[in-house]
């Protein structure tokens, strides 16, 4: 009799990014770089000697067991703007859960601006984040993460699913920053309570350290105005929470606000295509 054939395991993405940067000639230029897999980097021309990095998943998005890690530095006395081409999808997961991990690393004297867009979870999707950051006492770093459940433009909505997001910052090797999320299960139900989301489906989490946190603190908050979240100031770092009904709503308010942060540049150009 003949014998079934065996199932092969299903394929998964795999991508490993690693971008060093150098200070040469008063402009930021690059030290270390290195791609491997769906992980690609793209460095477009800038007009001031600031760098600016693009960050691609080549497989279009991430599902149960695909693994990304993305590694970058801005040594001593650099400008770094890190982003993505496109939102990062993440789909329907059959088994396990994609991973997708960033260490950051801010040198003396040097600015990093980590500025994602935003991440889209699908139905039945299964995602667990890490961000590590280390900074030197004297660094600046803007750190920006954004989450839509589902597209509502396209009717769809996330009823199940797993997110896990992990951040850990530490100055000089000492821990300033902290907070691990959780949402597991019926995401819909979770997000409905007047403790989690309210039921919106988009909502942001933005972190500034700098010696201008305090100073900028007004700022942000007449750019958010009435909108649902907040901002507060402690320990030199600012921290801003913000929900939406949908992705546009969101970054009504998101795009001002990181404007202000970056002291008046906008956003990357990418966030406009």
């Amino acid at each position: 009799m003949q014998q079934p054939a065996e199932r092969s395991a299903p394929q998964r993405a795999r991508g490993k990014g690693r971008l060093v940067t150098k200070p040469f000639g008063g402009r930021t230029r690059l030290a270390e770089f290195y791609q491997e897999g769906c992980a690609k980097i793209r460095l477009p021309q800038t007009f001031s000697p600031d760098m600016e990095a693009i960050l691609i998943n080549t497989s279009g998005g991430l599902t149960g067991g695909d693994v990304i890690e993305w590694s970058v530095a801005a040594s001593d006395s650099t400008r770094l703007t890190v982003t993505t081409q496109a939102n990062e999808k993440v789909y329907k997961a059959s088994a396990d859960t994609a991973s997708a991990t960033t260490q950051i690393t801010v040198g003396r004297d040097a600015s990093l601006h980590w500025l994602p867009q935003e991440t889209i979870l699908f139905d039945h999707s299964a995602l667990s984040r890490r961000l590590e950051v280390d900074l030197h006492e004297t660094s600046e770093f803007l750190a920006v993460e954004a989450v839509l459940m589902g597209r509502q433009a396209m009717g769809e909505r996330l009823c199940r699913g797993l997110f896990r997001d992990r951040w850990r910052v530490r100055r000089d090797g000492r821990l300033l920053h902290a907070e691990d999320m959780r949402l597991d299960g019926e995401i819909d139900v979770l997000g409905s309570h007047g403790a989690t989301l309210c039921g919106h489906a988009a909502f942001a989490t933005v972190l500034y350290v700098g010696p201008l946190a305090e100073a900028m603190m007004p700022k942000v908050r007449d750019v958010l105005g009435n909108a649902n979240g907040g901002a507060s100031h402690w320990q030199g770092k600012l921290v801003i929470r913000l929900m939406a009904p949908n992705g546009f709503d969101l970054r009504k308010v998101l795009v001002p606000a990181i404007t202000v942060l970056r002291n008046g540049a906008a956003v990357p150009k990418v966030w406009n295509i």
